[in-house]
């Protein structure tokens, strides 16, 4: 068994009808191009928002913003999906309610056509996964931030008349290095997917052929998919040590 993997050899799914490897080599770029994506957007949002609330902290917005997030983070991600798909499919009727394309029309459509098509079946995962992901780095961010607010550098650039602009840009640099790791343990997710987003939207990445394979009582793509969840935990955790050696 361990020389199967060592090879790239997980052996038969009896769920997909296929090698392992090959599920992971038709499914895991589908995967990767919808958390690669919900992860930018997280980081990217979830730092500005937490960087903004802990250089005021105590006030109206950060009060609002800090409920707001704690919501969205609270809630479960198939219930959020399931809210997004109910206004934006059900009442608005704006995007399309699964799939990565139009599988009835794609063929026809034009280069450009298919691309749109892509991008709107992409909306709703993508949102679903960068709402909850922005939420919780930027509490990780908010808490950095208020950290490196209090730290004495700041008492003296303010000292020495520094506008306030600099020294919030001064300290949110600072405040970075939790977001460094953060970003690191969520790299594992990049391959395995989000198991309940994916199935909500019908999304053929890895993480529904997971739900699926454990319907199925499938042993060796189960097998497979926490031996390499875990390797890139793994991965993950010395790649964000070596990150914030070079950030800090």
């Amino acid at each position: 068994f361990l020389g199967g993997i060592a090879r790239g050899n997980f052996g038969y799914s009896s769920s997909q009808k296929q090698f392992v490897a090959d599920v992971f080599r038709s499914r895991v770029p589908n995967s990767l191009l919808l958390m690669s994506l919900a992860l930018f957007g997280s980081v990217v949002l979830g730092s500005a928002i937490g960087a903004w609330q802990g250089a005021r902290t105590g006030s109206r917005g950060d009060r609002a913003t800090v409920f707001t997030t704690l919501l969205v983070y609270s809630v479960p991600e198939f219930w959020l999906a399931s809210v997004l798909l109910l206004v934006f499919v059900s009442t608005l009727h704006l995007l399309p309610s699964s799939g990565m394309i139009t599988v009835e029309t794609y063929d026809t459509f034009s280069p450009m056509r298919q691309l749109v098509d892509r991008l709107r079946h992409l909306v709703l995962p993508w949102l679903s996964l960068t709402l909850v992901g922005t939420a919780i780095f930027a509490r990780f961010q908010r808490a950095s931030m208020q950290e490196a607010m209090r730290e004495p550098f700041v008492r003296t650039a303010r000292a020495k008349g520094l506008a306030e602009r600099h020294v919030r840009r001064q300290a949110w640099r600072t405040a970075l290095l939790p977001i460094v790791t953060l970003t690191g343990l969520f790299f594992p997710t990049l391959l395995t997917g989000a198991v309940f987003v994916e199935r909500v939207y019908a999304w053929p990445g890895i993480g529904s052929a997971l739900v699926q394979a454990i319907f199925d009582r499938d042993k060796q793509l189960v097998t497979a998919c926490v031996v390499v969840g875990s390797a890139l935990t793994a991965l993950g955790s010395l790649l964000a040590d070596v990150a914030r050696v070079v950030v800090d």
